[in-house]
Parts: C-alpha cells; structure tokens; sequence
C-alpha cells in the first residue's frame, strides 16, 4: 500500500538509500546517511511537498517525493522528483505505482513541470520517467565523480498543468 511517509519511517528510508550510496551510481552522495539525517528529510520535504512511501507487511519497498527545483520563487511551481526502491524490490512495478500516485498529488496541487536528475547510465529510471512522458531536456557530461570514475547527469522532463 502506498501512505505519506512519517518521521518513523527514517530507518527503513536510509537502509534503502544507503544501499545505492555504497553499491551505486545511482546517487552522487559518497557518505551514507544517519537515520536523524533522514528525520530531518522527511521533516522538511514532507512539509511542504508530497513524500510517500510504498509499504508491504510492515515493509517499506520505496519511497517518493517531490522537492524544490531551485530556490528562486519564479520557480515555485516546478519541482525535482526522488524515487528509490529497496533493491530487492526492482522490476515489481512499483516504481511506476508510486510515480503515478506522485505525480497525481501534484497535478492537484497545481505543479506545472516536473524534473528528474538522473545519474548515467542508469536503464531503469530512464525507462520509468519516459513511459511517463518526461523528455530528455539536458545531459551533463562528467560531473560527477564517484568510484574513482566520472559520471554523467542527464534531466528528464514533463509538464503537468
């Protein structure tokens, strides 16, 4: 079942994020997070924007939310959407279930573009924001470095309302 996130749920969201910190490109972050860390997250993000969660049997499989895009207030009604998945849970459909819910809560709250960051390659998540119909708008060659290799970021768009 999908649910808004709670500051309760920080443990499970940082065992989840923290897996693609150490074993991934996913995530540029080179230092896992503590759980107060993602305390303050939830606390802040879910304040001002959706920030769900997908749960099975006490579970928590993903997470999802929508953050600000860019401080400047021209820009209060595009934001940066999250997703992470518990990595055993991938290929399960539930990236796309929670998109669609997310995605949904901001067309009601009257967002007018969403962006996805991507680190590249990344297969999946390229596939999930284009069956969306989020459209490649920018790639950044070698801006990240992480595992003694650099990396590309691509952005994914769509507009909503």
């Amino acid at each position: 079942m999908m649910r808004p996130v709670t500051v309760a749920d920080a443990q499970q969201l940082v065992a989840i994020y923290n897996y693609y910190v150490i074993h991934s490109i996913v995530t540029l972050d080179l230092v896992p997070f503590s759980a107060r860390d993602f305390e303050e997250k939830i606390s802040s993000i879910s304040s001002r924007f959706p920030f769900i969660v997908y749960e099975e049997n006490d579970e928590i499989l993903g997470y999802a939310y929508a953050s600000t895009f860019r401080t400047k207030p021209a820009y209060n009604k595009t934001v940066e959407l999250t997703i992470y998945l518990k990595h055993h849970a991938l290929g399960k459909q539930i990236g796309k279930k929670m998109y669609s819910e997310l995605i949904q809560q901001l067309k009601a709250e009257n967002y007018h573009v969403l962006i996805g960051g991507l680190t590249l390659p990344n297969e999946a998540s390229v596939k999930l924001h284009e069956g969306f119909g989020f459209e490649k708008v920018a790639h950044f060659k070698e801006v990240g470095y992480k595992f003694d290799k650099w990396h590309d970021v691509g952005f994914w768009q769509l507009t909503i309302n």
